[in-house]
C-alpha cells in the first residue's frame, strides 16, 4: 500500500462482502457491509455471472463465516479476547453478538483512520468492547502495540487473520504465527493463504490468476507468498500449533451452499484453523526471548485482500 494511504485491496474486499448480501444463497449475513461503504443495495453492481468472479465473492463470505463460527465455539469455551489482524473494513466488531468479548483491531494507521471515518459517516457506533491498535511497522512491533492496548497474553485469545498472508514475505507470515504460538494461554487462529498453482490448473484459471496478481501489484500490494498445505502444516507443527482444519475454497463454500461448487478457484485459496495449548516451550523460550519482538518484517496490519 502507498505511504499514508489506506489499503486499496481492503476496499475491494469490502465491496465484495457488500455485494454478497444480495446473493440468494447468502453465506454471511452482514447488514453493515454496505453501510460502512455508505452504499444502498441499489448502488451495488449485480452479482457476476462469471463463475470465477462468483466463486471469489462467495469465498470471501465463507472465510468470514467459517472464522466467526470458530470464534463462537471458542467464546463458548471461555475465550474473551479476539485479535483481528489487518481488520480493513471488516464489520464483525460492530455486530459482535458475544457479551464480554473484547475485540482488538490491528491495522496500519492510515487504513484504521480511514475506517473510523467510514464508521462515523455511516452512523455505525464503536462499541466499548472495541480497541484499536494502530501499528506502523517502521516504528512499532505487533507485540508492543498489543501490549500497549491491553491484550492479556495470560488469558485465552482468538486471532482472526484474513486476506493478509499473500502480501507478506514468508518470514513475516511465520514470525506472526510464532507470536500467536507464543501466547501463554490457549490460543486459536483462523487465517487464509494462497496455495501454489497446481500443475492441473486449467489455462483459463491460470490466466485469471496471472491477471489478478498483476492487478494487485499495480495497486502497490503485490502477492509475495504462497504455501503448499504440507509446508504450512510442518511450520505449524514446529510451533506446536495443531491444525484443526485446512480447507480448500471449494470445500469451504460447499459447507454453506446447497448446490454444486464449480471448479473456479484461480488462486488455490485455503482457510486454516489452528490451535495451541499455551505450552511452556515456545519459540521465544528456545531463543532466550520473544523473537517476535524484533522478527523480520512482521506486518499483519497490511489490510484485507480481494481474492
Amino acid at each position: 500500500m502507498e505511504a499514508g494511504q489506506p489499503s486499496r485491496t481492503a476496499l475491494r474486499a469490502a465491496h465484495s462482502r457488500a455485494r454478497h448480501q444480495g446473493d440468494p444463497r447468502r453465506i454471511l449475513t452482514d447488514p453493515l457491509a454496505p453501510r460502512i461503504l455508505r452504499l444502498d443495495a441499489d448502488d451495488l453492481p449485480p452479482l457476476p455471472e462469471d463463475p470465477t468472479d462468483m466463486f471469489g465473492i462467495r469465498f470471501l463470505a465463507a472465510r468470514s463465516r467459517f472464522a466467526e463460527d470458530a470464534l463462537g465455539a471458542a467464546v463458548a469455551s471461555g475465550t474473551r479476547q479476539l485479535v483481528v489482524l489487518g481488520a480493513g473494513l471488516d464489520t464483525f466488531a460492530y455486530r459482535n453478538p458475544h457479551a464480554g468479548l473484547r475485540v482488538f483491531e490491528v491495522d496500519h494507521p492510515a487504513t484504521q483512520a480511514w475506517k473510523r471515518q467510514q464508521l462515523a459517516a455511516a452512523g455505525i457506533g464503536i462499541p466499548p468492547s472495541v480497541t484499536f491498535a494502530p501499528v506502523d511497522f517502521e516504528h512499532d512491533t505487533l507485540p508492543g502495540a498489543l501490549a500497549a492496548v491491553g491484550l492479556d497474553r495470560a488469558r485465552p485469545a482468538f486471532f482472526l487473520w484474513l486476506g493478509v498472508t499473500p502480501y507478506l514475505t514468508r518470514d513475516a507470515v511465520l514470525a506472526t504465527l510464532r507470536f500467536m504460538a507464543g501466547h501463554h494461554a490457549p490460543v486459536q487462529a483462523v487465517f487464509d493463504y494462497c496455495g501454489e498453482a497446481p500443475p492441473t490448473l486449467s489455462p483459463q484459471l491460470r490466466a485469471v490468476r496471472e491477471a489478478a496478481a498483476e492487478m494487485v501489484a499495480e495497486l502497490g500490494e503485490p502477492w509475495l507468498t504462497c504455501f503448499a498445505p504440507e509446508d504450512i502444516a510442518g511450520e505449524l507443527q514446529a510451533m506446536e500449533l495443531g491444525r484443526v482444519e485446512d480447507l480448500t475454497g471449494r470445500e469451504l463454500i460447499a459447507r454453506y451452499v446447497d448446490e454444486p461448487v464449480p471448479d473456479a478457484d484461480a488462486v488455490s485459496a485455503r482457510v486454516l484453523h489452528c490451535s495451541g495449548s499455551g505450552a511452556v516451550r515456545r519459540f521465544g523460550d528456545q531463543c532466550g526471548g520473544d523473537a517476535t519482538e524484533t522478527g523480520p518484517g512482521v506486518d499483519p496490519g497490511h489490510g484485507v485482500v480481494a481474492w
